[in-house]
């Protein structure tokens, strides 16, 4: 049988710190802050988001405000990335469009800062956040979104082995960047085995050995 969502709810939190050999996953916090800041100052982090939250104090003190809001609310759960080795934070990443009812959400708003590009980060966080998701949430669907004219990221997508679903056109109007065609791509359970061996791979093949068995939830 099918395993089910706890009525109302997921059979186990979303927000779950995650340990890889390569990064760390923590549900956010304030002590998150300052590190975070730091981490988000190079402008290209930001070319297919907007406008940079890190450029003032202020910009900053409310994005990462209403990030904790949203996660606090239930809407959504954000996570600090860190270097497993030194705890050093290095970008966040979120569960998205959150819906137990369905098994369903969207894994997105996923920047790092340029140094831990092509470090086997952003694979081993990806398989962290899917692994959850799938084995232990037990959803049935997880969602990716992009810029349609995001190549970068598009490759990434599909290198990770989600399936293209098309392009929304005129999907949100973004500030700093004006209207913006949306690129979807998801994962379903029953993909999830071959694009775990997948990540597990190329994992492997850049240095880092997977921990994405390890996952304890925050009390």
């Amino acid at each position: 049988m099918p395993a089910q969502p706890l009525a109302g709810g997921w059979p186990t939190p979303p927000a779950t710190i995650m340990e890889g050999r390569v990064v760390r996953l923590e549900p956010l916090a304030r002590r998150h802050s300052a590190g975070l800041r730091a981490a988000a100052r190079s402008p290209e982090i930001w070319t297919w988001v907007g406008e940079s939250p890190a450029a003032c104090a202020t910009g900053w003190k409310a994005w990462f405000d209403g990030a904790l809001a949203a996660s606090e609310a239930g809407h959504e759960v954000a996570f600090a990335t860190l270097d497993a080795r030194t705890l050093t934070p290095i970008g966040m990443t979120r569960f998205l469009a959150l819906r137990p009812a369905d098994r369903g959400l969207e894994i997105g708003a996923t920047w790092l800062t340029p140094r831990a590009w092509s470090t086997g980060a952003n694979v081993e966080a990806k398989l962290l956040q899917l692994t959850h998701a799938f084995e232990r949430l037990r959803c049935i669907r997880v969602e990716f979104k992009t810029h349609a004219t995001n190549a970068r990221s598009r490759a990434a997508l599909l290198a990770l082995g989600a399936h293209f679903e098309g392009v929304h056109r005129k999907h949100r109007i973004v500030r700093g960047l004006g209207v913006r065609d949306t690129a979807w791509y998801s994962v379903v359970d029953d993909e999830w085995p071959r694009v775990k061996e997948l990540l597990r791979a190329r994992l492997a093949a850049s240095g880092g050995l997977a921990g994405a068995d390890q996952a304890r939830p925050v009390a």
